[in-house]
């Protein structure tokens, strides 16, 4: 069963997820052929999560650790929705924001400006919502003499900021991140590290990942260690992060 740790109703639930990849064995129509005629095997099954089970409640901060394979990611997405368990349950409470692939609602011939609202609204939010933040947004990004320019022309730094400004801004109960300090130079990761936590200290439900272990041990409470698919830890971020190092 799901970790529990109060009688508060979850704000996530992830209860005996498994979930399966199919891999392609060969790379070209020359190589399928070879492998048929030799009667190999096309494809393989990569289990990329084996009966994970946690619960996350209101306002935790929570970090999911593990190496490249591990299953983190994987877990994120199913918590955003962009992907759906083969077998087992995830429940999420209230409205979810995911920094999963920022700007990925972006459209390149479209204006900065016609973007915040076209991703804010792929984000949940209303067109009034995005106009009592506008001014927010622009200015968090920094962006604000470029704001009529289209999308296509930004360099990758501009678009990043001005992607993750909006989704920062929307109005949500639960933030996933993937990997925030992949993000601008140094002074705007800064800001953005600042903009989260006062996202939780507003009581926000924050769900991390990241490689910057010193980072996300200081900024979560939390830390689920995966391996292989499967929770091998759960309990204080510190604790967790000394594991994975051992």
């Amino acid at each position: 069963m799901p970790r529990t740790s109060d009688n508060r109703t979850p704000r996530i639930v992830v209860d005996d997820v498994r979930k399966g990849f199919t891999l392609r064995r060969t790379h070209s129509i020359k190589e399928t052929v070879v492998a048929a005629v030799r009667r190999k095997p096309l494809t393989s099954r990569f289990h990329a999560l084996d009966g994970v089970s946690f619960e996350i409640h209101e306002g935790e901060a929570v970090a999911l650790l593990g190496f490249n394979g591990s299953g983190k990611s994987t877990t994120l997405k199913m918590i955003s929705g962009v992907l759906r368990p083969d077998s087992g349950r995830v429940l999420t409470r209230g409205r979810v924001a995911g920094l999963i692939e920022v700007g990925a609602g972006f459209h390149p011939d479209l204006s900065g400006r016609e973007n915040i609202f076209l991703n804010a609204a792929i984000l949940g939010m209303s067109k009034k919502e995005t106009e009592a933040r506008f001014d927010e947004i622009v200015a968090f990004s920094e962006i604000e003499q470029f704001i009529d320019t289209e999308v296509k022309h930004y360099s990758s730094g501009m678009f990043l900021r001005l992607a993750f400004s909006v989704a920062i801004h929307t109005e949500v109960d639960i933030l996933l991140i993937d990997e925030i300090l992949s993000v601008g130079d140094e002074p705007f990761q800064q800001k953005c590290l600042a903009r989260i936590r006062e996202l939780h200290a507003a009581g926000k439900t924050l769900v991390v990942v990241s490689h910057d272990l010193n980072m996300v041990a200081d900024l979560c409470d939390r830390g689920i260690f995966l391996r292989n698919g499967r929770v091998e830890f759960d309990g204080e971020s510190h604790e967790a992060v000394a594991r994975m190092r051992a």
